[in-house]
């Protein structure tokens, strides 16, 4: 699963993740033992392990939904205190809602606020140690960049740029000068000098990120460094490791048509359709009351019905018409497609927030029992704007050899956006997901989508 551990779970970040749950789980039981004593052993510890396991489960939640393992950015210790205490508020709350429905897991209020309150002081330190970790760059792979140009310089950035990188680029092996380089790292030109300087124990792995590769890659060299146990890696390949992304640009059908990715087996596609009428069924049952009052509320608004369908492609360049609640005025494309736009005059008030929360994407449920759509996939585009895209943007037409999705890869790590641009860069996630296409991958792009509803971030 290389979408979890090296974009969003490095190894190093799994292990803080573990160690933060064990830190929540024994903390509980320990501070449960002091106050009952050794009969816990005998009594009553499948009841105290149960009741940890809870806690640790929605404090961890909690904690992922207010964007606490996301170490991109650094945040300040006095910032990292102030969010936990918003996340654990939280998790009480959700916490008190099972104990009024499940009695049997309550904790009582002494050993829950002992608890609270060590594992608060606990996780605050864990916190601080690994900030420190990420500070001074422990535990990170040396490389060397081979190469100079485009391609090093969007590696370099994604690198520096991450406050939590995995990474540490020890110099540039090419000629010339990297067009990114904020901490001034060595350039080499004399590969013997890179050899010289840079034994294979010195270094984790070697990323050729070189424009052109004619008659430029050093083979000789990093035979020797593969020989010698030194890490390999084409600058491409590594980048969408890195980012969760395939560079288009770089993209050539042989890359495509060899590669492991971009195929699902019938087990795999008879149990991704599975889940998509389960899930769907259960949440059309959930959201059931959300949708009928939303419903209500645009009939009220403005005239015109509530329902709004609207043709795309899908799978296999076949149109369908997807369903929506209506969030513009009545004939708002009577003039013809164009581009959805930020503060676009057509939205009414209330179609801003049902687009900012996503509720007028719910009714494509039904799109989804009908098997034209799944619960993630590529999100289908109008046909007049496919011909469009398809003229400017290479592949763009094979991610429609899967369903779309109401969610997908590109939706939650891209930023709304509706141009010829967004559509690139929104098509290098698509292709990563079709590429990576499993079950595992859905779940995260599933968490995602929950946690972007939850916080209304990037509707429009």
């Amino acid at each position: 699963m290389p979408y979890i551990f090296n974009k969003y779970y490095p190894l190093r970040s799994f292990v803080f993740l573990i160690g933060e749950a064990l830190l929540i789980f024994f903390s509980l039981l320990l501070v449960s033992w002091l106050f009952k004593g050794t009969a816990i052993l005998r009594i009553d510890l499948a009841i105290c392990v149960q009741q940890a396991l809870l806690v640790t489960l929605v404090f961890q939640s909690c904690l992922y939904f207010l964007d606490l393992y996301d170490f991109r950015s650094n945040f300040s210790m006095t910032e990292t205190a102030v969010k936990i205490t918003q996340a654990f508020g939280a998790g009480c709350i959700i916490l008190g809602a099972f104990y009024y429905f499940m009695p049997a897991v309550t904790i009582s209020s002494r050993i829950f606020w002992s608890g609270y309150f060590i594992i608060y002081i606990l996780i605050l330190l864990w916190r601080a140690a690994y900030n420190y970790v990420f500070k001074h760059r422990l535990f990170v792979q040396s490389i060397i960049i081979f190469g100079t140009g485009k391609l090093a310089r969007d590696i370099t950035r994604e690198i520096e740029d991450r406050y939590d990188s995995p990474y540490r680029i020890l110099g540039f092996a090419g000629a010339g000068r990297p067009d990114f380089n904020p901490r001034g790292i060595d350039v080499y030109q004399d590969m013997s000098v890179v050899q010289n300087l840079f034994p294979p124990e010195r270094l984790d792995r070697i990323v050729v990120a070189l424009d052109d590769r004619r008659g430029g890659t050093p083979i000789e060299l990093l035979l020797n460094y593969k020989l010698q146990g030194v890490a390999v890696e084409e600058g491409a390949r590594f980048f969408e490791r890195l980012t969760g992304k395939i560079m288009v640009e770089k993209v050539d059908p042989s890359a495509i048509i060899y590669s492991d990715g971009f195929a699902i087996g019938k087990i795999q596609s008879y149990l991704k359709r599975g889940s998509d009428i389960i899930l769907a069924v259960l949440l059309l049952l959930l959201a059931s009351p959300i949708m009928l009052l939303a419903a209500l509320i645009i009939k009220l608004e403005s005239p015109g019905p509530f329902f709004y369908s609207q043709e795309r492609v899908g799978k296999g360049r076949q149109t369908f018409n997807v369903l929506k609640f209506r969030s513009m005025v009545q004939d708002a494309e009577k003039n013809g497609a164009i581009w959805a736009a930020a503060d676009d005059a057509r939205v009414t008030r209330f179609g801003k927030f049902i687009r900012k929360t996503r509720i007028d994407e719910l009714p494509q449920l039904f799109n989804v029992l009908k098997g034209e759509m799944s619960l993630v996939g590529p999100r289908p585009e109008r046909p007049v704007f496919v011909e469009q895209l398809k003229k400017v943007i290479p592949f763009y037409d094979i991610r429609h050899d899967i369903r779309p999705g109401v969610t997908g890869w590109a939706q939650v790590c891209y930023p709304y956006g509706a141009s010829e641009e967004d559509a690139l860069r929104k098509l290098e996630y698509d292709l990563y997901y079709m590429k990576h296409i499993s079950l595992a991958l859905d779940v995260l792009v599933i968490f995602k989508t929950i946690k972007t509803v939850l916080f209304a971030k990037g509707g429009r």
